[in-house]
């Protein structure tokens, strides 16, 4: 096991423990990847999954904006289905769709068939950790897994979905098969989670990105306990442990009461209002509009300030601490240059 760096200085750490950063912290979901030109000129001669296995150039791709944002946190490039790689599944990411699975788990007998996470698969992702721990000097490294519920719903429709009508079929008429199926998957994600974690991540987010399509109701009965199970499994480790879906606005109490010290709002829940739904003791991060970004720099400055005063406002109202983010990763044709300027304008206030 890794010894974890001490960087209880860092904004990002601070913030998040409920101390007075130096500064407002700032990072970006999907900050590396497609809105950074370096990133496709690499990804040009390299197969996404190809790439996810690579660690030098896992390492790069990751330090991409640091360099170029100076944004207070690092988060590893990787994708949700790694870890069902690791565990053996028959997947692609087809360019324009997203992850399709050659298999789909539609009965009992395909969720027999689903193996466990092999360790030996994944020992590029705990490589490519190694090397960055070592580059990011006083920066944060945060390491990622999607939710059991989000992997389900590719391995059961087959790819991404618009309605998940048959990951909530299968959840509502064959109720043993789902949760044997959430069981597996919980065990996948807490093992990816752990090489993470062993080799020297400082903080861990899990990506629950289709959540959102569940009432309260059948996400405590069907979901909840999964992702309960990560939280009390990875507790010991005492990284922060952010909960992130889209849509959850709903959701964020029950969200939060399965564990997570950090709660993700995405953009459409304001995070005064967040603060009142999560747990005391938590932690927001969010909220500015992807879409805000592509509108002009006195659009992007106006939103930025509403959002760093909304989190104040949130800390007042109980919030552990804030983190500036996205409410949900950056889009394809956003600007680099107005990314960086606004992590230095978050920074000025």
């Amino acid at each position: 096991m890794s010894t974890r760096r001490e960087l209880s200085h860092a904004p990002y750490l601070a913030a998040v423990a409920g101390r007075k950063p130096t500064r407002v912290p700032v990072w970006f979901m999907r900050q590396a990847g497609r809105s950074l030109p370096e990133y496709r000129a690499l990804r040009a001669q390299h197969n996404m999954l190809a790439a996810c296995f690579d660690p030098e150039l896992v390492c790069e791709i990751t330090l991409q904006p640091v360099r170029r944002h100076d944004v207070d946190a690092a988060i590893l490039f990787s994708d949700i289905v790694v870890p069902l790689l690791g565990a053996g599944v028959d997947l692609d990411i087809v360019p324009n769709v997203g992850p399709v699975i050659a298999s789909p788990v539609r009965a009992a007998t395909d969720v027999g068939a689903l193996g466990p996470l092999e360790l030996r698969r994944v020992q590029p992702v705990s490589d490519a950790v190694t090397l960055l721990v070592a580059a990011l000097g006083d920066v944060p490294l945060i390491g990622f897994a999607g939710a059991p519920f989000t992997l389900a719903s590719y391995l059961i429709e087959g790819g991404p979905s618009r309605h998940h009508a048959r990951t909530k079929a299968m959840m509502s008429a064959d109720p043993n098969s789902w949760h044997a199926l959430m069981e597996k998957l919980t065990d996948i994600t807490v093992g990816f989670l752990r090489v993470q974690l062993d080799a020297g991540v400082d903080a861990i987010q899990i990506f629950d990105s289709w959540a959102g399509a569940l009432s309260l109701a059948d996400y405590r009965q069907y979901v909840q306990p999964h992702s309960a199970r990560i939280f009390s499994a990875l507790a010991e480790h005492g990284v922060p442990m952010t909960h992130f879906g889209v849509g959850t606005a709903e959701l964020l109490g029950a969200m939060s009461e399965a564990g997570a010290t950090v709660i993700g709002v995405d953009w459409r829940t304001a995070l005064v209002d967040a603060a009142a739904r999560v747990r005391p003791g938590t932690a927001l991060q969010g909220n500015l509009d992807p879409v805000v970004v592509l509108a002009g720099w006195p659009v992007v400055e106006r939103a930025a300030r509403a959002v760093v005063d909304d989190g104040r406002r949130a800390v007042d109202a109980g919030a552990t601490g804030h983190v500036f983010n996205l409410g949900h990763g950056v889009l394809p044709d956003t600007d680099p240059g107005v990314l960086t300027d606004l992590v230095s304008l978050v920074h000025s206030l």
